[in-house]
């Protein structure tokens, strides 16, 4: 019988780096290494101590250890009818991002074509955006005014009778906020869904036309699906920016509004953390909320797949 016998390969040595490779070595890590300690020190950092503080009765001056409560606060906010009411008046604020939407690529659509002075337009639409938000929520805060606001006066002109108590009653203070959100993104979505509306070929149009179809359903046909992706992207920055609404109420409403009408989840955040001093409470909450924001986010990324189109 041969004997078979096994030979194992030889070792190579591992190339030694070039002097020149070496230095490119260091100085790449010494560029990667700002923004990673910048990460950890403004990111990383306060995102695990806010967690460990959402596990204590934290007020800020205490100490974050020696009052540890474990869950307590999570199961307290399950409970507080005040949080989910919050929740609740932040989801009617977002029924203002579709009607953005709307305005916003009807708006686009007719600032896409050649007429006199839409430079203009589209700058003056923009100009909110840009514009201080602080500034402008206190212009509506006036425009809103009962008494000697702008709106009420036009509603009084017009038909003779008074306009509502916008800022002073619970169901027609959120109608309130959703004009001023609207007007206030409304820019941006014009921007957006012009561009977007300017990247799809004009053989699309022409060769629907030939083919005998109506403005309305080239509109359908074409405009919508093609400009899908610019709406999806505003719907996704859309409820992201919505969940996280706060200056607006600070400004406009005096303590959340009437019973608390008008308040958000982060003004009420905000009310629990540095109002009250629970920032271990405010923490907690800090967290469910970045939870609904992550899921409902998720949510759209999984069924962009069956609405979103792209030009091919």
């Amino acid at each position: 019988m041969a004997s078979t016998t096994t030979t194992t390969p030889a070792k190579t040595d591992k190339p030694r780096m070039s002097q020149m490779a070496l230095q490119e070595q260091r100085w790449g890590r010494l560029f990667v290494a700002a923004p990673f300690v910048g990460f950890c020190l403004f990111s990383a950092f306060p995102i695990v101590f806010a967690f460990v503080a959402s596990l204590s009765n934290w007020t800020g001056t205490n100490s974050v250890f020696a009052n540890f409560c474990g869950l307590n606060n999570y199961i307290e906010l399950f409970t507080d009818a005040r949080f989910w009411k919050t929740v609740g008046t932040t989801i009617i604020y977002m029924t203002g991002i579709p009607i953005g939407m709307i305005l916003g690529l009807l708006i686009a659509t007719a600032m896409n074509r050649r007429i006199p002075g839409v430079k203009i337009l589209r700058t003056m639409y923009y100009v909110p955006v840009i514009s201080s938000l602080v500034a402008v929520a206190i212009l509506w805060a006036w425009v809103f005014n009962y008494d000697f606001g702008l709106l009420n006066l036009i509603i009084k002109a017009l038909t003779g009778a008074k306009g509502p108590n916008w800022l002073g009653d619970e169901a027609w203070i959120k109608v309130a906020m959703i004009i001023f959100m609207v007007w206030k993104g409304l820019g941006t979505s014009v921007i957006l869904y012009l561009s977007g509306l300017q990247n799809i070929p004009r053989d699309y149009y022409e060769a629907a036309t030939i083919d005998g179809a109506t403005g309305w359903q080239a509109f359908k046909n074409i405009t919508i699906p093609l400009v899908s992706p610019v709406t999806f992207y505003l719907l996704i920055t859309g409820i992201i920016g919505g969940f996280q609404v706060f200056v607006e109420v600070s400004v406009m409403t005096t303590n959340g509004g009437i019973n608390y009408s008008a308040a958000t989840v982060v003004y009420y955040l905000w009310d629990k953390a540095f109002k009250h001093q629970q920032m271990g409470y405010g923490a907690a909450m800090a967290f469910i909320l970045a939870i609904i924001i992550f899921i409902v986010t998720a949510i759209n990324f999984k069924g962009q797949d069956k609405w979103v189109k792209t030009i091919d």
